[in-house]
């Protein structure tokens, strides 16, 4: 057996001898510090990275702050309006109040209005109501009233024709060319806020929003229309009515032929589709527990007040539930008012927000209603 000092070649004849092997560097207190510092400072930088990596792929992106690259106080309003119809004097009233909400909502367009050639401005009576709202429409609200000829309708003063036939009066709006740009509404709805950014959309002859409750059929709504003026259309969608009217209509199109299924015909697959969350809520959605068509997929919750607030506007759609305006009965209001979520129909129910928010809805345009189309003041006969 070797002796020890054989098996420790440090401690004979090595190139590295102990003192060699436990030698510390002469290196002052100062260096050695900095040194480990400046080791302490990549793991630092380096565990600070990691975490802002994690942070960011965990923390959703926050939503960008609304810009407007368009400066509204420049803009030459007049090149620009918002059109309605009225064929009767109920729906007269709505479109006074869209205007009247428009103006307090501080839009600067042009409004116009459409009514049948047989009414007129002249204030007959206390009762003669029709009168009396176009001159509010014209006075109050600014709007340019014009009498036109509804083709195949025999009107009287109080609606007696009225249908959704008549609807097609609003394609009166395309023949607007001294427009750029005209927004046509529907009355039978609550503006919540004004439309303008609507006159700034990418050129397209009409732009609509989808109409999601019919889906996966992929019909347009005609609610609200935003339109380029141009009397090739406004000519086109003309001689589809009278096409319609005479009963010449395609195989598979009935011959009852509304301003939703003209529209539809012509502009299905080349019109600008608006966003229907904000451009065309309906009162019908409080009504369902099936949210998908309005929210656009499966995973997103439904809020109703939510949904409330980034509307535009509301459309009064409850079949068959009438409007508003019309009187309800009790009963089928009860059978029709939208359910609350836990324990529906008994005392102990509860989670009836859809409910709350729909009621409120109606209310408001009760009252809004009653406020804005109040009679005016009519001369004393001397």
């Amino acid at each position: 057996m070797p002796p020890k000092s054989d098996a420790f070649p440090y401690r004979r004849g090595s190139a590295a001898s102990e003192d060699d092997f436990f030698d510390i560097p002469d290196e002052t207190c100062l260096a050695l510090v900095k040194r480990q510092l400046r080791h302490i400072r990549t793991w630092v930088a380096l565990a600070v990275f990691a975490l802002l990596v994690v942070w960011l792929r965990r923390a959703p992106a926050a939503p960008p702050r609304p810009r407007s690259h368009i400066n509204y106080d420049a803009v030459d309003w007049s090149r620009f309006a918002y059109t309605q119809y009225a064929t009767s004097e109920t729906y007269l009233c709505n479109c006074v109040m869209v205007f009247e909400a428009l103006q307090r909502l501080g839009s600067r367009a042009d409004r116009i209005l459409y009514y049948p050639q047989d009414w007129d401005l002249i204030i007959d009576s206390p009762e003669d109501r029709v009168s009396q709202l176009l001159l509010m429409a014209k006075n109050e609200y600014n709007a340019q009233v014009v009498p036109v000829k509804i083709e195949g309708v025999n009107l009287d003063r109080t609606g007696s024709k009225q249908s959704w036939d008549m609807s097609r009066a609003k394609l009166f709006a395309f023949s607007e060319t001294q427009y750029e740009r005209v927004i046509h509404l529907d009355s039978d709805m609550i503006l919540l806020q004004k439309l303008d950014e609507l006159f700034f959309l990418p050129p397209a002859i009409v732009a609509m929003p989808r109409a999601y409750w019919l889906l996966p059929d992929q019909m347009l709504s005609s609610q609200v229309v935003v339109i380029e003026p141009s009397y090739r259309e406004y000519n086109a969608l003309n001689d589809a009515v009278k096409a319609a009217m005479s009963g010449q209509v395609q195989l598979g199109q009935s011959k009852n032929r509304y301003d939703m299924d003209l529209l539809n015909d012509r502009y299905r697959d080349n019109a600008l589709v608006l966003p229907h969350r904000k451009y065309n809520l309906i009162t019908g959605e409080f009504r369902t527990k099936d949210h998908r068509n309005y929210m656009g997929n499966e995973h997103e919750e439904w809020d109703p007040d939510r949904a409330l607030a980034e509307a535009k506007f509301v459309h009064f759609s409850d079949w068959p539930l009438p409007k508003p305006w019309v009187m309800w009965p009790q009963k089928e209001l009860a059978e029709m008012q939208p359910k609350c979520d836990n324990n529906p129909g008994t005392p102990e129910e509860s989670g009836c927000r859809d409910r709350e928010v729909w009621k409120k809805i109606y209310d408001d345009f009760r009252h809004r209603r009653k406020d804005v189309c109040k009679l005016l003041s009519f001369p004393a006969p001397v």
